[in-house]
């Protein structure tokens, strides 16, 4: 659907590439200060994605990323020539992040939002071992891993698809339960989840066997329960262009080497 816009910032990662990008296309198109602008365009990689869509989220500032990074799947491809016309027939993307809610070891409570997954990680050489409820019922009552993670249709194609986890197309109301390394039940590959659904990973033996909690790139240590939730009332919005949409990037995942 084609938009208007008056204004672009251009924002950018550290790397030397990015940042003379950036200068390049401010030649161009001038620059606006983000709080200002209709449309923030993104240099760098997806994690410098993920950082921006973090730091804009509820703001209902539109992302348009360009890869300046190494993969770049949330990213567009980078040129210079006919960037107004790009955004303005983009696809906009929204979704809404995952909620971490932690219980920690030292009596504090700490808060998260994920865009890729929300994982438990084991903290030191013994496993983890966890019992994971699902809407307040027992699922499994003891699993015996590396990790776990509850991935979104964004995330499935990062670290989720490399713990061998599905792909989920971007449309789908549905979460990945992955685990990571799973020792017992050995067979145990994980589950599809409702996205309406409320994980709560409890952590067995966390004397023994501590655990560290991430989402996306927040960590706490040493939790003891983790409650994990779609946040409804948290919405991040991306543009993707047409003949690269997150949907069609999601799709060809399935049928590669």
């Amino acid at each position: 659907m084609s938009r208007t816009f008056r204004s672009l910032s251009f924002i950018a990662s550290t790397t030397d590439e990015a940042q003379a990008s950036r200068q390049d296309l401010i030649r161009v198109y001038g620059d606006t200060d983000p709080r200002d602008a209709d449309v923030i365009v993104a240099l760098g990689g997806d994690g410098f994605m993920l950082q921006t869509l973090h730091d804009t989220m509820n703001s209902g500032k539109l992302i348009y990323g360009m890869n300046r990074g190494s993969v770049g799947f949330l990213m567009n491809d980078y040129a210079v020539e006919g960037l107004h016309e790009r955004i303005a027939a983009a696809v906009e993307n929204d979704f809404h992040p995952l909620k971490m809610t932690t219980e920690n070891a030292d009596g504090s409570t700490s808060f998260a939002l994920a865009i890729n997954e929300v994982s438990l990680l084991r903290q030191s050489y013994q496993a983890a071992k966890l019992r994971v409820l699902i809407d307040g019922q027992v699922r499994l009552e003891e699993l015996i891993c590396d990790g776990l993670m509850v991935a979104t249709p964004v995330g499935s194609t990062a670290y989720n698809l490399s713990a061998h986890g599905p792909i989920l197309p971007l449309e789908a109301p549905l979460l990945a339960l992955t685990p990571v390394s799973a020792f017992r039940p050995r067979r145990w590959r994980g589950a599809l989840l409702p996205n309406k659904v409320t994980v709560v990973l409890e952590v067995l033996e966390p004397e023994k066997r501590p655990v560290n909690a991430v989402a996306d790139h927040s960590e706490v240590k040493s939790v003891l329960r983790v409650e994990i939730r779609q946040s409804e009332d948290t919405t991040a919005h991306i543009l993707s262009d047409p003949d690269r949409s997150w949907s069609d990037r999601i799709l060809a995942e399935q049928f590669s080497d």
